[in-house]
């Protein structure tokens, strides 16, 4: 969410008068996040949220604009993308819902109520785990598809590139992990996972509780421009990795795990092969967020306020699902 792309107020002006948002109070840009031009927009009429697309295209960005509304119109708590108002002319590229800003594409969506929650516990983690087999569920009827686009290809294609930049033990320790990943992919269990659109990349900061420290309530998902289709237990494990883990002192939060872990069953049960698997996406979760912490910290595009994010975080979560025994 870092600002790669400086948005004037008069531009921004114009893109709220075709939604229909009222009179501009306020642009703020936001720092957080590696991917995408973002910024705070307050109007006369609310609170919003205002991207600008820096990798993506225009052909790719209808599956997650269109899989948010999908969710928010199925009761799932997201960002709701706002439409033109009818009339408004619709320019290459865009249709009701995605549009352009300084010729990239882009999108508003309403900003959620609440705060992301940096020390989660285990009543934050059974609210995401049953929140996260809704989505899955909900997410069943849409019938746009898009791969994983930070799946396994990526995985194969970006070792080779990021290996240069480490030490000869964690390039070692890369291509052993994306080599079990590959004959992983190959089994038959794995391939009669359930599958469907998912977030991919629902961390902490990517969820917003609102209420008092005793009880709080999830507000929302947000930040769907990981999403894709993959297996229904990749993302639940891209979860469990961050909800359920203490980076520093490398060792799981067992009551946040079980917690998060049963209030998803509670849900959505795990089918037989993905209780097996589950400590083998566990550590595909872990690669994968560690591959791309390392491509974005040895090889950064320009951006105003932006701050790669340490791949050591990611490098410890290998190793520590790596030592975990697995029984299959």
């Amino acid at each position: 969410m870092a600002v790669y792309t400086e948005v004037s107020e008069p531009e921004a002006r114009r893109l709220l008068q075709d939604l229909g948002l009222g009179r501009l109070e306020r642009l703020q840009g936001i720092e957080d996040g590696i991917e995408n031009t973002n910024y705070f927009v307050t109007t006369s009429t609310g609170e919003w949220v205002l991207t600008l697309f820096e990798r993506l295209s225009h052909a790719q960005l209808p599956f997650y604009l269109h899989l948010m509304q999908h969710l928010a119109e199925s009761g799932i708590p997201v960002p709701l993308p706002q439409a033109k108002l009818p009339g408004t002319p619709v320019g290459p590229g865009e249709d009701a819902i995605l549009h352009t800003l300084r010729g990239k594409p882009a999108a508003v969506v309403n900003r959620l109520a609440g705060h992301s929650e940096a020390a989660p516990g285990t009543r934050h983690c059974r609210q995401v785990g049953a929140m996260l087999a809704r989505a899955h569920l909900a997410a069943r009827s849409f019938e746009r598809h898009q791969d994983n686009l930070r799946g396994l290809p990526w995985w194969n294609q970006t070792v080779p590139v990021v290996t240069p930049y480490v030490t000869q033990e964690q390039a070692r320790l890369l291509r052993a992990e994306l080599a079990l990943q590959n004959r992983v992919a190959q089994r038959a269990d794995y391939a009669r996972l359930p599958r469907g659109p998912v977030h991919a990349d629902l961390f902490r900061d990517n969820v917003m509780f609102d209420g008092p420290a005793h009880a709080p309530r999830l507000t929302g998902f947000f930040d769907w421009y990981f999403a894709g289709v993959d297996s229904w237990l990749f993302d639940l494990c891209v979860v469990l990795n961050d909800w359920a883990l203490d980076t520093r002192a490398g060792q799981v939060l067992d009551d946040n795990h079980q917690a998060l872990l049963a209030a998803y069953q509670s849900v959505r049960p795990l089918e037989a092969a993905e209780q097996r698997l589950l400590p083998f996406l566990l550590r595909a979760a872990a690669l994968r967020f560690w591959l791309s912490r390392l491509w974005d910290y040895h090889l950064p595009r320009d951006a105003s306020l932006l701050t790669p994010r340490d791949p050591t975080q990611f490098e410890t979560v290998v190793r520590l699902r790596s030592s975990e025994p697995v029984t299959s």
